[in-house]
């Protein structure tokens, strides 16, 4: 039995995901014909209370377009150290828009609102970049899977507002951040520009991201979207999985949550663990001590058919998952605790 904790993204679609997608009513979605692509667009755009949503066939698209609708070449995005925008979109940001990333020391991913106001740089003083967008990332991938405080957020609107400045949310895990916070889609939606939401993690789906936000915005999401090649045809049949995906598989990442804990709880205990990172989510991140390498772990793992991501700099990784079902975390959990 092959145990995958690698990632959220090595699901496979359920039964009901595929009648869903066979059953799909599709038509060509670059002449905005399809009609399962609009029936999710409105839905998604409606959920977090925008008037307009965009599908994409990647987070990382759906993000690159955001930063390009919020800014002009050579100007500055305040983000996290952490931020996927910066470590993980193959500098896109610098590629496709021309823009530089002042990265926040902040915890975890997360930061301050104090400290976005000391990353502003003056917008009169030519020698330095044009500060015009704030980025945050919702669940933090590299933070562990922690949700941001949303009074912190709150906060960061309000700097980003007195200083005429956009906000993009990342919201690659927000569904994960949604079940286990008191926050709804809709209070994100009041206080984001433009929001990214991913299905193909933690709701199971195959393919495909939404982008959300107002129509002066949006208006020219869907030429930037062409330019970097997002323009699909009969893509119906991925949004059916992402309309299926939302009736169905929401509660499901309660489930996922408490079987990291318990994945922490266990690892907590165990002899050969230095520290385990706080966990709120689907994410566990934890450094070995001296009894094992990094590689002699991951490699009796391996051996068990038991397989973990390697982050680098000591940091190893457990993302649980739909699939991820009982009977594994039962192994997984046995293993961990006589290693």
């Amino acid at each position: 039995m092959r145990i995958d904790l690698r990632s959220d993204t090595v699901t496979k679609p359920s039964e009901g995901m595929l009648n869903a997608i066979m059953n799909a009513k599709v038509g060509d979605d670059v002449y905005k014909e399809d009609e399962t692509v609009n029936a999710l667009e409105e839905r998604v755009a409606k959920l977090f209370g925008k008037s307009h949503a965009l599908f994409f066939p990647s987070g990382t698209m759906a993000n690159q377009t955001a930063i390009k609708l919020h800014t002009n070449p050579g100007d500055q995005v305040i983000c996290d150290k952490y931020a996927h925008i910066f470590n993980y979109e193959g500098g896109g940001a610098s590629f496709n828009s021309g823009v530089s990333c002042n990265l926040i020391d902040g915890d975890r991913g997360m930061f301050t609102a104090a400290q976005v106001i000391e990353a502003i740089n003056p917008p009169d003083f030519y020698h330095s970049p044009l500060t015009t967008l704030v980025e945050i990332e919702n669940t933090t991938n590299k933070g562990g899977g922690a949700c941001w405080n949303f009074n912190e957020l709150k906060k960061i609107k309000e700097v980003c507002t007195t200083n005429n400045l956009r906000f993009h949310l990342d919201g690659a895990r927000l569904w994960n951040a949604l079940v286990e916070t008191k926050e709804t889609a809709e209070d994100y939606g009041n206080l984001f520009d433009t929001i990214s939401v991913c299905f193909s993690k933690g709701l199971g789906c195959p393919v495909g991201s939404v982008l959300v936000g107002d129509e002066h915005l949006m208006k020219n999401a869907i030429r930037i979207r062409k330019i970097l090649g997002g323009g699909m045809r009969q893509v119906g049949f991925l949004a059916a999985a992402a309309l299926y995906a939302l009736d169905n598989n929401m509660e499901a990442l309660k489930e996922d949550h408490i079987k990291a804990k318990e994945i922490a709880s266990v690892l907590e205990k165990a002899d050969y663990i230095a520290k385990v990172e706080s966990v709120e989510t689907n994410i566990v991140i934890f450094t070995l001590n001296s009894k094992y390498s990094d590689e002699t772990f991951l490699n009796i793992l391996k051996s068990k058919d038991i397989h973990l991501s390697n982050m680098g700099q000591g940091k190893l990784r457990i993302v649980t998952h739909l699939d991820y079902t009982q009977s594994m975390h039962k192994v997984v959990l046995n293993e961990l605790s006589v290693l």
